[in-house]
């Protein structure tokens, strides 16, 4: 289940609990709605407990073992300017280089920097159509002459 349903299912649990409807009543009317996808009944019990405590969050907290990328702009810039200088160059070689983890490295790239991989070189994630339509073609046809 994403992070964004589990929070509408949570915001449904707090309106109702906030109706005044039980733990059990809201299990139940969920259950109607979302079928396979509504949470387990226990789940919807235990957030009741907490609206009932005043917990108001219905985010997800950060969890004790959570990875957290830490990236700033000397690491991004880092691997921007490895991306520019080689683009056929991988996640591993790059945390390598820069003595960090190829799941920060995958982080910069896909989420700070926005490139992809076509063809086994990076080019940016955003490109019009015509454009990824003449990487491609251009990429098959090296391929073909290799």
């Amino acid at each position: 289940m994403r992070d964004s349903s589990r929070t509408a299912h949570r915001a449904v649990i707090q309106f109702l609990r906030a109706e005044g409807e039980h733990a059990s009543q809201i299990y139940h009317r969920m259950k109607e709605v979302y079928r396979e996808q509504c949470l387990a009944r226990c789940t919807i019990f235990r957030w009741c407990q907490r609206f009932e405590a005043e917990h108001v969050n219905i985010k997800d907290l950060p969890r004790h073992g959570k990875v957290h990328v830490e990236t700033n702009s000397a690491k991004i810039s880092a691997v921007d300017e490895f991306m520019l200088q080689n683009r056929r160059i991988t996640t591993g070689e790059i945390a390598i280089e820069l003595s960090i983890s190829k799941g920060t490295v995958h982080h910069i790239i896909h989420k700070k920097i926005g490139y992809g991989k076509v063809c086994a070189q990076w080019v940016p994630k955003h490109l019009l159509e015509n454009k990824k339509t003449a990487r491609i073609s251009f990429c098959l046809t090296q391929e073909f002459l290799n």
